[in-house]
Parts: structure tokens; sequence; C-alpha cells
């Protein structure tokens, strides 16, 4: 079985072909679409039956969807993946050389996970959000950046009125967008549809559930709720090793931190309005001696759960499937 392992670039494209006895010469090739081309023609030559390839932000999407477009199977691999495999083989050196050689083999040995291409509206709308995070983040920076000038007798008013005008573009620029994804979800009987289920959940307001959609949409529908678990890194990893060795559990993180910060604020609001979910919350803190961020996490996970039931089901947040009610010591 001929497979490749691509290591995308921002520029360039890594391309290694390895078969059962032997790992070809690396090619590369323009992170274009004309590179795009070139490079799918060279895996139909060869007639590459398997295509690797790391998720790299953004550098890698147009080069998957050429891909899965020309119809030869490929596999988008968590970072953190390639990085233990290439461990195991004991890699020395790290190149985009090397990096793509280790793709290869990795599609050969290891249970091979069709991607599936997102729709082009999922695309667009996390787009959309991830340029909002930036954006927020930027606003908050600035914020923090005006509160520390003024406590300085020596900022000149011209530096502040520089800072406040920044926040208010950027608040503007946040304004606009999040119109743009409300105006695209109303126009999308379907996407409206998931806004709709996912804002009558208690913590989950309209910006919040835009920023959940973008992050969920691109999930592939037929996942059960402990893959999607599993992709937002929110599923707890044991550390443990004969009797010596015996660490208290903890997330992974092996997922996307885009959808964990979306959860966040809604699972915070939910643990401290929603009855069902503050008894989880106190429960979690009270009983079980979690410290407050361990049981939010917790009640990320939970909610996360709780979105995929609603979504497949078409039903509406049912707090009583979150957690019972019980009398919990004040």
């Amino acid at each position: 079985m001929n497979t490749a392992g691509i290591d995308v670039a921002h520029k360039t494209l890594a391309l290694a072909i390895s078969t059962e006895e032997k790992l070809g010469k690396v090619r590369e090739f323009a992170n274009t679409p004309s590179g795009h081309a070139a490079l799918i023609k060279v895996l139909q030559s060869a007639q590459v039956e398997r295509v690797c390839l790391e998720a790299t932000g953004s550098y890698h999407l147009d080069l998957a969807l050429a891909i899965d477009a020309a119809g030869v199977p490929l596999m988008v691999l968590n970072p953190k993946a390639a990085k233990r495999f290439a461990e195991a083989l004991l890699t020395r050196h790290k190149s985009d050389a090397v990096d793509a050689g280790v793709l290869g083999p990795f599609a050969q040995r290891m249970p091979f996970e069709p991607w599936q291409r997102p729709g082009a509206e999922a695309l667009e709308l996390r787009a959309c959000v991830r340029r909002l995070e930036a954006l927020v983040a930027d606003r908050t920076r600035a914020k923090n950046q005006r509160h520390a000038l003024r406590q300085s007798t020596t900022t000149p008013a011209v530096v502040l009125e520089d800072v406040r005008l920044s926040i208010r573009q950027y608040a503007d620029q946040i304004e606009a967008l999040r119109d743009w994804a409300a105006g695209r979800i109303a126009a999308d009987a379907a996407l409206a549809e998931v806004h709709g289920r996912l804002t009558s959940t208690p913590g989950i307001a309209a910006a919040s559930a835009i920023g959940l959609m973008g992050e969920r949409l691109v999930l592939p529908e037929d996942r059960r709720a402990k893959p999607w678990v599993a992709l937002a890194g929110l599923d707890p990893r044991q550390s443990t090793s004969g009797t010596s060795v015996n660490k208290k559990p903890h997330l992974s993180k092996a997922g996307n931190g885009h959808l964990r910060k979306a959860l966040f604020m809604p699972a915070l609001s939910a643990a401290r309005h929603e009855p069902h979910v503050n008894n989880y919350y106190r429960h979690l803190i009270e009983v079980r001696g979690l410290k407050k961020i361990q049981a939010v996490c917790a009640v990320m996970r939970k909610l996360l759960h709780a979105i995929h039931a609603m979504l497949k089901h078409r039903q509406a947040f049912d707090g009583r499937r979150f957690c019972l009610l019980r009398e919990v010591a004040p």
C-alpha cells in the first residue's frame, strides 16, 4: 500500500510517498492552488491510497479540501499524535522533510480515520468565530493597557486617547462580525434551528451560541458524544504506574482549544444560575473535593454531552438530564 505524508508550512508543502519497503524522496510544492494541483497529480500518478497531514491552523485547510475533492482518502492528524509517533520511531531530527517522512508510515501502521469535509457555511462561520475570538482578546489587552496607563501621572492624554480609539475600533469590528454571523444563521433554516436549541440552554447567550456553532459545526455529524469530548481535549487523562505513581486525573487538552474556550463562559454561567447544573457543580466541590476550576471543567465536559444529545435528538435543554436535584449541604 502506497501512503503519503505531507508537512504543511506557510509557503511550502513537503511530500514524502512511502511504500511498505521504503520511503521515497521528499518533494516540495508551493502552498498555493497551483501547488496543490501539482501535488495531487503526483499522488494520483503514484497511486497513493492514503494521505496523512497535520492540522496546522488554517494553512492545511485549502490543501485538505483539494485532496478531498480529488477523491484521495485523507486523514488530518492531531499534531500531538504525530509528535508521539515520531518519538516512538526514535526520530532524532526535526525538519519538514523528516516530519513528512513520519506521516506516511503513520498512515500505514495506525488506524485510518478519514477526514470529513465540513460544509461551506460551517467553514465560513468558523473563520468568523475565530476572528471574533482574536478581536475580543485584543480588546481585553487594550483595556488592560489603558488601566495600567491611567495609573501613571506621566501618561500623556494623546496616548490615552489613542488607546480609547483602539478599544472603540475593536468594539465596532466585533459588533460588525457578530451581526454578519447572526444574519448568516438567520438566513439558513438548519443553522437557525441549531442556534435556537443552543440558546435554549441556560448560560448560552446569542454570542456564545455563535462561538459554539463555529467550532461544533465542523465536527463529524456521526460521532458519538465521547469522541466530541476527546476532540475538545476535555477527556480526563490518568497517570498511574505500579504502586508508587497514582496521580489525580487531569484534562488531556489534546484537542480543539477554541472549542474549550467557547464552552468556558457558558459552563461558568450555567453553574451559577441553572439549578441542576449548580447542584452538580456544588456536589463536585463539596462532596468530591474538586477545586472550582476543576469543577467548571467537569461542567464543560457534561455540557458538551448535553449539547450533543440536544442536537442529535432535536430537543431543548433539560436540566433533569444534566443532574438530578439533590440536597447539598450549604
